[in-house]
């Protein structure tokens, strides 16, 4: 993170026609020359041009997640949030700037005998305008202290959106990927109701079916047809969400899916995993919850610096005078040093104070909250992991495979006139029942794994 926060200064340092840029388009209202000149202003040796919407020719997830972080506008906003963190520090460091004063005098009327351009005279002066008591007194490093934990919350709500953005993208993906897996499904399910059309077609003009027979096979195909169109526009609009995800400005960039990125596995990780045992780990590796603990660490020392500012800073001053010169000087050389100590008399900051008080009890009971979340965040993704695990391993143990089984072998009886066409039909639609919900169980599998990977605050598919 250090590393890309200098990247960024020197990005700001070396291209002010980018801020120029940046802060024109803000204004203007255009926001996707914004984010271009955000992501060139954070990452000055990557371009990303608006009209560069290339995707790899089959997308896997990985790759889907590297784009994401590169092109995702939601996240280019969050990256400006911790600039702007990175400014306050700036802010809270700087010191007031000392002040310096003159001024020229001419008396009018008659000289001091003896004293010689008596008429004129100057004066001059300098403050440091509290800079030094600042110093001695600390404020300004409880400032920083309160800046400093500021922008660590920043940061890490920075990881947290990244957090939250990453599982909407994978969410994105399994819908994608199950929309084609759906497609493909219903390929194969017009293909079978096809042959089993044609087939009749050839026994009608034999006179071995009946006219009843040849129309149960073709509505059967007909709506496996309605089933391929109704595939076909899902997959459109999920590759189109998913295009978006990834920072498509333009019209949807063409690209396929990993054809096995649905295939059920059990990711190593979670293969002796406990609900307590990713509990512990995700309250270490939870960014919000780093975002509360860095929020308390605030708000303690915003209540010490309330409780320090409830005596004003003196201001130290030097001045020098002279009007004349010689013994018979209006007035000689004269050195000034001067303190000025503001009162506490009437008012001693405990508004400020109490609002301070009330900001750390605030945070706490957020810290507690957020405690709380991400125990019950782990439990129930836990618990939605092991059901759906659960039934995947009953689909794929047996229940799909004998659906499959009986389709084809009724398939081949009815070829043979050992089956009836009823019977065909109904192993048909039982085995394109079962592969839907197979497809439905998978996606709700690695929904499960994506929704407790974002729970833990770490990936668990490697």
């Amino acid at each position: 993170m250090d590393r890309a926060q200098d990247r960024s200064q020197q990005g700001f340092a070396r291209s002010p026609r980018l801020v120029r840029r940046l802060l024109f388009a803000v204004t203007d209202m255009r926001l996707t020359s914004a984010v271009s000149a955000l992501l060139l202003l954070a990452h000055p040796g990557v371009a990303v041009a608006a009209g560069d919407d290339a995707l790899p020719a089959q997308l896997t997830l990985p790759e889907a997640l590297r784009l994401f972080r590169v092109r995702g506008f939601d996240l280019l906003l969050a990256d400006a949030q911790v600039a702007s963190a990175q400014g306050d520090v700036a802010v809270a460091g700087a010191s007031p700037n000392p002040s310096i004063s003159g001024s020229l005098a001419h008396s009018f009327g008659d000289e001091a005998a003896g004293c010689s351009g008596c008429a004129v005279g100057f004066s001059v002066g300098i403050s440091e305008s509290g800079a030094l008591s600042d110093l001695l007194s600390n404020k300004r490093g409880l400032r920083l202290d309160i800046a400093h934990a500021a922008l660590a919350a920043a940061q890490q709500s920075r990881e947290d959106a990244a957090r939250t953005l990453e599982l909407s993208l994978k969410q994105a993906f399994i819908a994608a990927l199950q929309a084609q897996a759906q497609l493909a499904l219903s390929i194969d399910a017009k293909d079978s109701t096809e042959r089993t059309r044609s087939l009749n077609e050839k026994r009608f003009s034999l006179g071995a079916v009946s006219e009843a027979d040849l129309a149960r096979a073709e509505v059967a195909e007909l709506e496996t047809e309605q089933l391929h169109d109704q595939a076909t526009q899902a997959l459109t609009t999920a590759r189109a969400q998913l295009a978006f995800l990834l920072g498509a400005r333009g019209p949807v960039p063409t690209f396929a899916l990993d054809p096995h990125g649905l295939d059920f596995a059990l990711p190593a990780p979670l293969a002796q995993s406990t609900s307590d045992s990713l509990l512990a780990q995700a309250l270490e590796l939870r960014p919000d919850l780093r975002a509360t603990t860095e929020q308390v660490s605030r708000a303690h020392a915003a209540i010490a610096l309330a409780r320090r500012q409830r005596w004003g800073d003196p201001d130290l001053s030097v001045s020098y005078a002279q009007q004349g010169t010689g013994q018979g000087a209006i007035t000689p050389p004269t050195l000034t040093v001067g303190l000025s100590i503001p009162l506490a008399l009437l008012y001693q900051q405990q508004g400020e104070i109490a609002k301070a008080e009330a900001d750390l009890r605030t945070q706490e009971i957020g810290a507690a909250k957020a405690r709380a979340q991400v125990a019950n965040d782990v439990r129930a993704a836990f618990s939605a992991f092991v059901s759906a695990r659960t039934q995947m391993e009953r689909m794929d143990g047996k229940l799909f495979a004998r659906a499959k089984r009986a389709r084809d072998l009724i398939e081949v009886q009815y070829a043979k006139g050992a089956a009836t066409l009823l019977d065909l039909l109904d192993a048909q639609r039982t085995l394109l029942a079962v592969s839907g919900e197979r497809l439905n169980l998978l996606a709700t599998y690695w929904n499960a794994v994506a929704q407790l990977e974002a729970a833990v605050a770490k990936e668990l598919r490697t």
